[in-house]
């Protein structure tokens, strides 16, 4: 009788032990997990903020290049000529030219421009002019045209310098024009730009060339 009871009191002290030991190992595994799903939330929170910061990088870079519209360039490339004819003894020139003209669109869309003339100076005095027809510059390029010119003294009398200058075979002139029109970006955004033209260079009337072109 003495052993029964010894041997029941020893199984019921048993009991609690093994229950405590499973209580800790599920607390533990609890524990594990919880801490295995913070790690998770604070990884994808890392990785939403790296995402937020790397668009909105995107997006000020985009908005600093391509969105940035910038004012075409309109120049005087060019030129050769079919007509020299110059009158050094009795001051005048005829001068008939097939001039190149560069409009250059560094931006991300087409620029747009209307018809605009372009004007040809000789100390100031108006000596010839050509028509600029409406037409488009493409995105990152240059559009050339190229237009026939009639340059005349006519309007030059009594200039000192005329003679000088026959002499000297260089034809001082300037060019001056502004280019109206838009550009447009992705289809969508609008934004008007003029370009103003104001070139200098010489004509050498004895080899028929234009040369020193410098415009700003």
């Amino acid at each position: 009788m003495a052993e029964g009871q010894k041997s029941g009191y020893d199984g019921h002290q048993l009991a609690p032990a093994n229950g405590y030991a499973r209580s800790d190992a599920e607390a533990a595994t609890a524990h594990d997990a919880q801490e295995l799903r913070r790690q998770k939330r604070k990884k994808w929170l890392l990785y939403g903020i790296a995402f937020v910061v790397f668009q909105t990088a995107i997006i000020v870079l985009f908005s600093l290049t391509v969105m940035k519209v910038k004012t075409p360039k309109f120049r005087v490339r060019s030129s050769s000529f079919n007509t020299v004819d110059v009158q050094p003894t009795n001051p005048s020139f005829t001068l008939n030219m097939n001039a190149q003209f560069g409009v250059k669109n560094t931006n991300f869309g087409p620029y747009k421009y209307d018809i605009t003339t372009v004007y040809f100076y000789y100390n100031d005095i108006p000596v010839g002019s050509a028509i600029i027809r409406k037409s488009k510059a493409s995105f990152l390029s240059t559009k050339k045209i190229n237009v026939a010119v009639d340059l005349t003294s006519a309007n030059v009398t009594g200039n000192p310098n005329l003679a000088s200058d026959l002499n000297n075979g260089i034809l001082p002139l300037t060019s001056t024009s502004r280019l109206n029109g838009k550009v447009e970006l992705m289809l969508i955004f609008k934004k008007k730009k003029a370009v103003n033209m104001n070139c200098t260079m010489n004509v050498n009337t004895t080899t028929r060339e234009l040369q020193n072109v410098v415009c700003k």
